[in-house]
């Protein structure tokens, strides 16, 4: 059996005891399929958390051509949630050959059940289970999620390949686990009580078609439904004095001193913190400095939730509603002490234009914009988190010297930003000016129009300026990059590194990139060679 953690459990959950009808062990004795048999031994057996609910799971109820009676202890309760999945239901071929209607693998909509609600009082609710409506199957295709259900393990952050340790590189770099792929996955759906104030005292479960596993059931009170979490938010962990952030990630994508239970940490970074109050006196591409008691954090968390925090000895449970509010007894100055505040949420969508202020045309720069609170803010198509290692350092983005984020775009660019001040940087290699600039964002912005000066005119003197030797990027992204550098010429090198190549199969021999007969305009060119 498999046991897992996802989390932290909420406090406005608790489980319901059910009295199953079949041991997990015995239901390789039972009318299921070989595939579902063959996956029991990864099924969740005894405590689970799963998106912040508590299950306790013993026996279960095995669902197949006959009615179940599961009788409860009598309880009230605003929501109850099933943790359940469904054997597999292998679509019919007619007899042209052909699969109709054709419902995936999953078979979509395909009544599987009906789980009766009985009350004290006699009367009943029913409620039709749907396939990849209100469960799944235990195994699924690409895709085939549900629509009512999620997979009863929530979706977690990764790390890097070369921050932490992971056997997939390439799914490291997304930085985000779905985590809903299991040898078994169970489904929760979570229902809306419409009788609160009725006792219910047991359920009926009735077969239409195929098989259930019912494992557990749990019970509790939400605002809203619990398993539906809000947009990306933002906040400023404080650490005390004498601690230092701990970034790494255990197998569930956990931190160990900042959870969530009803939602999930996106991401939890050092604080860069940046010369705001003089920002547009200092110089352009200046490093920020990090500190060691001041966090970063991303998240995304049902309105109930709460942030449980996991500080040496001191433990705490923090309302996501009232991050930013006071917390009682939180003095930063003395060394026991922390608090998390929030972060105005970048949701005002903004269109950002870089001009040349002789002509007005859109002009290729290098950007950089941050927050009040110091976060990078990035282009609605740009990394949020960059990566600069080797052979990583793919995208249009620079990280210089490991701290100052920037990325480049092509004269324009879409940006989410927080309402008030917005720190922006501009440049463009060597003949342009860097500009620093605060602006303030209020709920009518929809464009910042920024202009730049040309102040040396080298080019016009017949100075070329070229980097001879460039790795990694596709010709495309060179030649923005070049552009927005203010860098002529770009030589991309195809190359071999033992048994690696790279940039091999962008060359050709005639094309290049920038040049009038690729469609550009020649001043900016990438060249692919060796």
């Amino acid at each position: 059996m498999v046991e897992y953690t996802d989390g932290p459990a909420s406090p406005n959950f608790a489980p319901v005891p059910l009295k199953g009808t079949i041991s997990f062990p015995e239901l390789i004795h039972a009318p299921i399929s070989e595939n579902l048999k063959k996956a029991l031994s990864y099924a969740p057996h005894q405590s689970l958390i799963a998106w912040g609910v508590p299950f306790t799971i013993d026996n279960a109820v095995l669902l197949t051509d006959e009615s179940v009676y599961v009788k409860l202890d009598p309880l009230t309760t605003q929501w109850l949630v099933f943790l359940h999945t469904s054997d597999e239901r292998p679509p019919v071929i007619n007899k042209d050959g052909f699969i109709s209607p054709m419902r995936g693998a999953g078979q979509l909509g395909e009544h599987a059940a009906d789980y009766v609600i009985c009350y004290a009082d006699g009367t009943e609710e029913r409620l039709p289970i749907r396939r990849r409506y209100e469960i799944g199957a235990f195994q699924r295709g690409w895709g085939e999620n549900s629509f009512l259900a999620v997979a009863a393990h929530k979706p977690h952050p990764l790390r890097a390949h070369h921050e932490q340790m992971n056997p997939t590189w390439g799914r490291s770099q997304t930085r985000a686990a779905s985590a809903d792929s299991m040898a078994w996955t169970n489904w929760l759906w979570a229902w809306h009580n419409p009788y609160p104030e009725k006792t219910i005292v047991g359920i009926r479960l009735e077969p239409v078609s195929g098989s259930i596993v019912l494992s557990a059931i749990s019970s509790g009170t939400a605002s809203e439904q619990p398993f539906r979490w809000q947009s990306r938010h933002k906040a400023l962990l404080r650490l005390p004095m004498d601690m230092k952030f701990e970034p790494g990630l255990d197998q569930d994508g956990l931190l160990s001193q900042i959870q969530l239970d009803l939602g999930q940490i996106i991401s939890a970074t050092p604080r860069l913190t940046y010369p705001n109050v003089t920002w547009d006196e200092t110089y352009n591409n200046a490093l920020p400095t990090q500190t060691d008691r001041e966090v970063l954090v991303e998240y995304t968390a049902h309105p109930d939730a709460h942030f449980h925090l996991s500080l040496g000895t001191t433990q705490m449970q923090i309302p996501v509603a009232a991050v930013g509010q006071s917390m009682p007894g939180a003095d930063i100055s003395t060394p026991t002490d922390c608090d998390l505040t929030a972060i105005p949420p970048a949701k005002q969508r903004v269109i950002v234009r870089v001009v040349d202020r002789q002509s007005g045309k859109p002009v290729a720069v290098k950007i950089h914009i941050h927050g009040s609170a110091d976060e990078y803010l990035a282009p609605v198509d740009r990394h949020r988190i960059m990566n600069p290692a080797w052979y990583e350092d793919y995208s249009a983005d620079f990280v210089h010297l490991g701290a100052h984020q920037c990325t480049y775009i092509p004269g324009e660019t879409n940006v989410d930003l927080p309402l008030g001040k917005v720190f922006i940087e501009v440049s463009k290699g060597f003949e342009i000016r860097p500009v620093r600039q605060v602006v303030h964002v209020t709920p009518e912005t929809e464009e910042i129009r920024i202009e730049i000066d040309k102040v040396l005119h080298w080019r016009e003197k017949g100075w070329v300026t070229a980097d001879t030797h460039v790795h990694f990027l596709s010709p495309m992204t060179a030649l923005l990059e070049g552009a927005a550098e203010g860098v002529n010429i770009v030589n991309l090198l195809a190359s071999q590194w033992g048994e690696l190549m790279t940039n091999v199969g962008d060359f050709d021999g005639t094309n290049t990139w920038g040049s009038p007969q690729t469609g550009g305009e020649g001043e900016y060119l990438v060249r692919v060679g060796t």
